[in-house]
């Protein structure tokens, strides 16, 4: 069981940096060759972030196929500790209480995705 669960947290957590990646230069971009200013798109960023975390716990509860909520927080947990690790070993900044606020938000997004991932892709009776 932990071994299937660590690698249906692993599933996630890439799937997750692949969303988020590929909206960071879909979002760049736009930013780059067109007048949008970088604050007018805080709530698409915003948005395209706990989507992203959603979608991940989404396929992390669906390679897990049980205990969706243990495998999407263990997205949203290993999603917020390589990005504090980032932070911190390269910014030499730790998280301020709005970033913990958002990361939060971003575990509680993760379970809720596991959750349904299970129950989209369980076996049905």
């Amino acid at each position: 069981m932990a071994k299937n669960s660590f690698a249906a947290i692993l599933y996630g957590v890439i799937t997750t940096f692949v969303i988020v990646l590929t909206s960071s230069i879909v979002l760049s971009l736009l930013l780059r060759f067109t007048k949008i200013q970088e604050s007018s798109l805080t709530w698409v960023i915003l948005t395209l972030s706990f989507l992203a975390l959603f979608i991940g716990g989404f396929v992390s509860g669906g390679k897990g196929k049980q205990k969706g909520w243990f495998v999407g927080g263990g997205t949203g947990v290993l999603f917020t500790l390589l990005i504090f690790l980032v932070q911190f070993l390269g910014y030499q900044t730790s998280f301020s209480i709005e970033q913990m606020s958002y990361h939060i938000g971003y575990i509680i997004i993760a379970v809720l995705g596991g959750v349904i991932g299970v129950n989209m892709t369980g076996k049905r009776a």
